[in-house]
């Protein structure tokens, strides 16, 4: 390109500069027409020290242009895509994705498959709460019977008995007493006090025929105590039995008598033709 000094350049400085220096050797290189020999050739060649020169002038030139900012050459044609370049190198494994979503079913369902094999038995859970009573079972059959027991020996065991009737009793109070002993086996009755006093614990039978002559109430008492009591009321004056019986549980000390009530009646008849009797005895004794 070639710059006319009759007329004024519309360039800036940088440009005036770029335009100067483009009148350089290389400048005149776009003047000359193929037929002609270039000033810079040697031959028809160019020479290396002159391209080296054109190569450093052209780099300098364009590191100042791009200083300044103004004087930047368009840009020019895209050229032609390179060959492809070769695959790099594996990358480093990334990180591990969300789960992806079921794959929604869309075939029909297969038939049951066979029977897998039993697992191993679990641990034994939790006891339950116990459950409700049940009803009776059916009586269940009689044992065997058990080994005979020794023969018992009734002469190793007391038996206490006694028997008494009234002759001349004295006055003791409401106690009625029978003086002349009949039978008194271990001793268990008194005929001064009237009173049978228990030894051997167990059950007692007691039983009493009074002969009266007026009204009478007697009473079997025990400790004090009335048990059982009999009345007969003789408004006659006659003689009649007044009697009455019954078993009673002891223990060792128990005090067994006959007592009259004062109040209702103590009519018993004192003549020597009729006896008035009080017996007792041990039915069983009482077992440890």
């Amino acid at each position: 390109m070639q710059v006319h000094p009759s007329h004024p350049s519309p360039l800036p400085p940088c440009s005036q500069r770029r335009a100067s220096s483009e009148q350089s050797c290389c400048s005149h290189c776009s003047v000359f027409s193929p037929a002609e020999a270039h000033p810079c050739a040697v031959g028809g060649r160019m020479q290396p020290g002159f391209l080296l020169a054109a190569s450093t002038l052209a780099a300098v030139l364009g590191m100042a242009l791009l200083e300044d900012g103004v004087c930047k050459a368009p840009d020019g044609k895209n050229g032609n895509p390179g060959v492809p370049g070769r695959d790099g190198r594996p990358g480093q494994k990334g990180d591990t994705g969300e789960p992806g979503r079921a794959a929604p079913s869309t075939g029909t369902k297969g038939p049951k498959g066979d029977t897998g094999e039993p697992g191993s038995p679990g641990f034994p859970g939790i006891r339950g709460p116990p459950g409700t009573v049940g009803l009776v079972g059916m009586p269940g059959l009689p044992g065997p019977p058990g080994e005979k027991g020794k023969a018992g020996d009734v002469l190793e065991h007391p038996r206490p008995a006694f028997s008494a009737s009234r002759l001349s009793p004295p006055r003791t109070g409401t106690t009625v007493v029978f003086d002349r002993i009949i039978t008194n086996q271990e001793n268990s009755y008194s005929p001064q006090t009237g009173k049978f006093t228990c030894s051997t614990p167990g059950l007692y039978y007691f039983t009493f025929q009074v002969v009266s002559n007026g009204d009478l109430c007697l009473s079997i008492t025990k400790n004090g105590q009335r048990v059982v009591g009999f009345c007969d009321n003789n408004s006659l004056g006659i003689l009649q039995v007044n009697s009455g019986s019954s078993v009673l549980s002891l223990a060792a000390g128990d005090q067994v008598y006959l007592s009259t009530d004062p109040a209702q009646g103590s009519s018993i008849y004192r003549g020597s033709e009729v006896d008035s009797v009080f017996s007792g005895f041990l039915l069983s004794p009482e077992t440890a």
